[in-house]
């Protein structure tokens, strides 16, 4: 089974995200509250509101409506600290809501997936054991991100090292997991490929928008409003799998489906606008 591959791979990839975190990263909210504070809007209450509506819109099935809602809940790890870099972004910026939001999902992922399956779920037979998705959570989300802080203080220079070995195998390991899941379900994406395709490019498109008009009304500068939409924008796509594909869970692949879709159309419309700024 897939979540065989799934869970190893995001434990791996939290492990990594804690290498590169200090604890004083998270005291940074006080030095500059307002680009925190729009960004965790952004995606706690923006993204998974943006969804809904979306979801609505599109009249998608239960399963993806879920599906998508769930992809919204789960903020990017680390990855969005390199598209922050490239984008001439804050880094110190990307680190911390990095940092906050690794923890704060942990308590509203699961309230977010309660409304979600109560709205559509229940009718057709998904249910959401919150007490299992909580423990996941602290298993594979927390735990290893305080695994990799621990290293990095017992020993820098093993944690760099590591860092350096992992960070080269994230994106590697997301395309496995892709592949993994692409040829396994390969007719139902191409079945709904085209309303999945263009409701998760639109998820990121009006995320994207809706980030940078409210970092303009707090007035954030240049680098740092780059980074609230990449933080925003990005997504953790192996959380959204695990937790739809995990056995103890919802135990329902098709779920991972539009976090699929939104992981290879998030590179892609992030890449561009990488590529527009750095012109700039």
């Amino acid at each position: 089974m897939a979540i065989w591959i799934v869970l190893p791979i995001l434990t791996l990839l939290m492990f990594d995200l804690g290498l590169s975190l200090k604890f004083e990263d998270f005291g940074k909210v006080f030095a500059r509250p307002w680009p925190i504070v729009v960004a965790l809007v952004g995606q706690l209450v923006l993204l998974p509101a943006i969804a809904l509506g979306l979801a609505w819109a599109f009249k998608l099935e239960p399963v993806f409506f879920i599906g998508l809602i769930l992809i919204a809940c789960c903020p990017g790890g680390s990855s969005s600290n390199v598209f922050s870099k490239l984008a001439g972004g804050d880094v110190a910026l990307s680190v911390t809501l990095t940092a906050l939001s690794s923890v704060i999902t942990l308590f509203t992922i699961p309230f977010t997936m309660s409304v979600a399956t109560n709205l559509v779920g229940e009718s057709v037979g998904i249910h959401l054991p919150v007490g299992n998705l909580i423990k996941q959570n602290l298993v594979l989300m927390l735990l290893p991100v305080l695994l990799g802080i621990g290293l990095h203080y017992a020993s820098p220079k093993a944690a760099e090292k590591t860092d350096k070995v992992l960070g080269r195998l994230a994106f590697p390991l997301l395309l496995v997991l892709i592949t993994v899941f692409y040829i396994q379900h390969h007719r139902t994406i191409l079945d709904n490929i085209g309303i999945l395709g263009l409701c998760v490019t639109a998820l990121i498109l009006v995320a994207i928008g809706c980030s940078s008009l409210l970092s303009r009304l707090v007035r954030t500068d240049a680098r740092q409003r780059r980074t609230v939409v990449i933080e925003v924008g990005m997504q953790n796509a192996a959380q959204a799998i695990a937790i739809a594909s995990s056995p103890f869970i919802f135990a329902n692949e098709k779920m991972a489906i539009p976090a699929i879709l939104y992981s290879l159309m998030m590179n892609v419309v992030l890449l561009i606008y990488v590529g527009i700024v750095r012109k700039r």
